[in-house]
Parts: structure tokens; C-alpha cells; sequence
């Protein structure tokens, strides 16, 4: 099986929705994307950091998963990046009430022996040069690299995510980070710019209304299922990701029409992520649930 190297955070997230809210549960960036990957025929390992304060039980699910947690560094003394949410009623916009970084603030990644020569590199949201530091520790340059940023990065540190914009194949971004980053306002030429800074794939994120695909001058649209219940938007983006990543380290070529079918399978694995809080819908998911609902994707996506 081809390896799918996925760096970014294991974390607590306390969450409020309309529908009800969380104490602290399993989070991170790397937690949903290797839950997502796990339904693939991949072999997956995260690189991440956590505290002393991180349960054991949380290790024991991710590992169950068969998701490789060598690259993940335990600091003794410390504790566990936390975020702390509320969503509004309509779930598109949301309050950080707490931020606590924590390990996170010196992380300084070491990428495992054994997955230097992954197939294909995920760089989730973290500082630039973080990302930049794990793609210098490879083995063998990955077939290919996804990198995930936001507007902080944009605003705090731009010259080192240009950087890294360089070295990686896919960018997944959203609808506003976009336009920040490239200065216009239509998509499509938010997609060029953006290309001309290193990306030959440009994903662009608009939440409920779906994810746009661009390379060169084609364009793909895959759209958000319509569900009947939303609990929890919070791992969305990633789950997304998890799918799309995952579906491409199992192909052998990258090209707009492998990257749509990534797309439409990312954005199956994220409609399962938002029917209950945190990553418990993405525990216990069969075979069979997955390919019904990659069914109603067909439906929704044919003419």
C-alpha cells in the first residue's frame, strides 16, 4: 500500500453549536484527517504533538484505525493544544473564545524513518516554516504534496508561506483566504494567481456550497450534500481533506480527472464529519455507508 504522511495537530476542542455543546474531546487538524484517510487502503502516520494531559484512550482510537503515531511526540511536562469555539445559528461563522497553544507554540516536527518516503504529503495548518521544515526532511520528494493554510499565516507570516507555496503541488483553501492571499475578487482568477505562486492545483473551499477545482483553464465544481441534520461544521475542511488526500495516495497518476474524483470523495467523507460533534461520526463508519453516499454524490454532481 502506498503511505500518506499527514503533519499537523492532535488537540482538545470544546465546542457550542445551536444544537448542544462539548467539554473538552479529541481535536485537531490531524486527528480528523487521519480518521477521514482511514477508510482508505493507505497506510497512514501523523506527526504531531501532544502533552502529557492526552488520554490514552485517544491514542488507542487512532491507533485502532490503523493510523501510524510514531511521528507523534509526547512532551512530559506539558499540555495539549486546546481550542474553544461557538458556532452562530446558521453554522458558516463562528467565535474563538479560547485559543491555548501550548506544546504547539515549539513544535519543531521530526518526520519518522519509516514514512520519509511517503507517496504523498499532507501539510496541514500550521506556520509555514513548520511546513517547510517537513517537506526538507523527506527521503525522496513525495509524488505529491497538498498543503491547507489560512489567513493568519497570510497576515503574519507571508513571505514564508510563499515560500512554501513553491515546494507543493495542491493548496486547499477557502473562498475569503483566497482572495486575501491573491488580491482579487473572481475565483477564477484568484485560482491563476494562486497558481503562479507554486500550486499546479487550486482548491477553493466555500463550505456549504462545495469546493471549486482548478488547474490551468479547467474548472470542476463538487457540491455539498444537502443533509438534513448539521450538528458540528467543526472538522469539515479537514475530513475533507483526509478523503481527497487519501483517495490520491491511492492512484498512481495526478491529473484533473483523478483530482475531481479526490474531490468528490473528500467531500463524502466531510458529510458524515458534520452529523455529530467532533470525530464520533468518524469513528464507526462501514464500507457501505461510504458508497451509498458516494451514490447520491453521482446523483447530485451527473447531468
Amino acid at each position: 500500500m502506498n503511505k500518506l504522511l499527514i503533519v499537523g495537530t492532535v488537540a482538545f476542542d470544546a465546542i457550542e453549536t445551536p444544537f448542544g455543546k462539548t467539554d473538552k474531546i479529541l481535536g485537531g487538524s490531524a486527528s480528523y484527517i487521519g480518521l477521514s484517510a482511514s477508510y482508505f487502503q493507505t497506510l497512514n502516520g501523523i506527526v504531531s504533538v501532544v502533552g502529557n494531559d492526552f488520554p490514552k484512550e485517544y491514542f488507542t482510537l487512532l491507533q485502532n484505525k490503523n493510523i501510524d503515531l510514531t511521528g507523534v511526540e509526547t512532551i512530559a511536562d506539558g499540555k495539549t493544544f486546546f481550542w474553544k469555539g461557538r458556532y452562530h445559528n446558521n453554522l458558516n461563522s463562528r467565535d474563538t473564545l479560547e485559543t491555548q497553544l501550548n506544546v504547539l507554540a515549539d513544535f519543531s516536527p521530526v518526520v519518522p524513518e519509516n514514512f520519509k518516503d511517503a507517496d504523498v504529503l499532507l501539510l496541514g495548518n500550521l506556520h509555514p516554516s513548520i511546513q517547510i521544515s517537513v517537506v526538507n526532511q523527506m527521503s525522496r520528494r513525495p509524488k505529491l504534496i497538498l498543503l491547507d493554510t489560512m489567513n493568519f499565516w497570510m497576515d503574519n507570516s507571508l513571505a514564508e508561506l510563499k515560500e512554501a507555496l513553491q515546494l507543493v503541488d495542491v493548496i486547499t483553501i477557502n473562498d475569503e483566504e483566497a482572495r486575501q492571499l491573491s488580491g482579487e475578487y473572481s475565483l477564477r482568477k484568484t485560482a491563476k494567481m494562486i497558481a503562479d505562486m507554486g500550486p499546479k492545483f487550486v482548491i477553493i473551499k466555500k463550505g456549504e456550497h462545495g469546493a471549486l477545482l482548478f488547474h490551468k483553464e479547467e474548472v470542476f465544481f463538487a457540491p455539498a450534500l444537502p443533509l438534513e441534520e448539521v450538528f458540528d461544521p467543526t472538522g469539515a475542511g479537514d475530513s475533507f481533506a483526509g478523503g481527497f488526500a487519501a483517495y490520491l495516495t491511492e492512484q498512481d497518476v495526478y491529473n484533473f480527472d483523478t483530482m475531481k474524483k479526490a474531490l468528490i470523495h473528500g467531500s463524502n467523507m466531510a458529510s458524515f464529519c458534520v452529523e455529530k460533534f467532533g470525530t464520533d461520526n468518524l469513528v464507526n463508519l462501514s464500507k457501505k455507508q461510504i458508497d451509498q453516499r458516494l451514490q447520491e454524490f453521482k446523483k447530485l454532481s451527473h447531468f
